[in-house]
């Protein structure tokens, strides 16, 4: 079994820093860090938990606080989880999944919460250990997120660009940032461009877009572009776009955000917004593991751009 000198050795590194990469990464240099970071790949060698822990004085334990209904339909929480989880093991990490229903059972060192709406302000500011919110918040909390507000701006762009002479924003009815945000990307774009904004806001299920456009066919005309908050909605939009007997993408587009999975299995492929779901989940691992070693201190906030990703919903 590898040990700590053995660790030390294969990276050069003296037998303290190896000990100050595992306990206290913080205070050091990223290559020093990812020099020990191999050595213990190669050696597979992992740090005694426990003993950190109690070196510490901590329990290892990060808890992640999922306050939203979970989708069972696509692997977003996946993918989110899959970051955060790697993202802590290399701090010799644990992760404890919560509802808020046993927020409090166990101990830890901090806190990750996805899903936060206004009305759970109350619940994160009672929590009494260092908090990362993965989404925007107007709280004051540190939090990871996409730029919402770039991401349907440079959509907006795309399908101007692309010569929609119509392009009609459907949003998601919840009065939170991440909505407003998307929206106003969007409207800023339009005026910019001398364009008039349409907006219209529904509940995010493919059934109510659907429905939407079957109510309202008749009063869009052909070169319009539907750039949608979400892909379950952009899927509504186009299930009920061909059986309207509209052509996509030669007289409609669609345009979706998020790009986990449904712009994946949808026909055609949809042009959407692929989010980076696997990078801020570690990108919230590390800031709340940083903010537990400066005992609470602000980290402020980070975002991190979509990619246009081109279907086939768009020309």
């Amino acid at each position: 079994m590898a040990t700590l000198t053995d660790v030390a050795k294969k990276a050069n590194v003296s037998k303290m820093t190896v000990s100050r990469v595992i306990n206290h990464p913080e205070q050091v240099r990223d290559e020093l860090k990812e020099l020990v970071y191999e050595a213990m790949r190669e050696l597979n060698y992992r740090p005694n938990a426990a003993a950190k822990a109690l070196a510490n004085k901590r329990t290892q334990i990060i808890k992640l606080l999922i306050l939203e209904e979970m989708d069972t339909t696509e692997p977003y929480y996946m993918f989110l989880l899959t970051g955060i989880a790697n993202e802590l093991d290399k701090y010799a990490y644990s992760l404890q999944l919560l509802t808020r229903n046993n927020v409090q059972i166990g101990d830890s060192d901090g806190f990750i919460v996805c899903g936060m709406r206004k009305e759970d302000e109350e619940l994160i500011k009672n929590l009494d250990k260092p908090v990362v919110l993965f989404g925007h918040n107007e709280m004051g909390e540190d939090f990871i997120d996409s730029n919402n507000e770039q991401s349907m701006a440079k959509a907006t762009q795309y399908a101007i660009e692309e010569g929609y002479e119509n392009i009609v924003y459907i949003g998601i009815d919840i009065d939170e940032p991440f909505t407003h945000t998307r929206e106003k990307g969007y409207t800023k774009v339009m005026a910019d461009n001398g364009k008039e904004a349409c907006t219209y806001t529904l509940g995010n299920r493919s059934r109510y877009s659907a429905a939407f456009i079957k109510e309202h066919w008749n009063e869009f005309q052909k070169n319009t572009l539907f750039l949608c908050a979400s892909d379950r909605l952009a899927m509504g939009v186009v299930r009920e776009i061909k059986e309207q007997n509209g052509n996509i993408p030669e007289d409609y587009g669609v345009i979706g955000h998020d790009g986990v999975f449904l712009d994946q299995i949808a026909h055609p492929h949809l042009t959407t917004l692929k989010q980076s779901i696997t990078e801020m989940g570690a990108a919230c691992a590390r800031m709340v593991l940083k903010k537990v070693n400066q005992d609470g201190k602000p980290q402020g906030n980070q975002l991190f751009e979509t990619e246009l990703k081109r279907g086939g919903t768009t020309r």
